[in-house]
């Protein structure tokens, strides 16, 4: 049996890059080649990889890469 996540934690690459205050989702895809900690997407939904937001995250704020609000 998988894991169990909350539907409203489920997240895109848009959705990560607009909260990572990054300009592009296709960053995503950098920062999995650049940085082997970051989270793997729990599956697909169609074409689109999804994550839980809670993992990413908890990566963002260890990583220093969450901006500031």
């Amino acid at each position: 049996m998988g894991r169990s996540v909350e539907v409203e934690n489920l997240i895109d690459a848009q959705g990560i890059a607009d909260r990572l205050g990054l300009a592009h989702r296709q960053a995503i895809s950098v920062y999995m080649e650049r940085y082997p900690d970051f989270p793997q997407p729990l599956g697909m939904w169609g074409r689109t990889r999804l994550w839980d937001w809670l993992e990413v995250e908890t990566w963002a704020r260890q990583a220093g890469r969450l901006p500031r609000r």
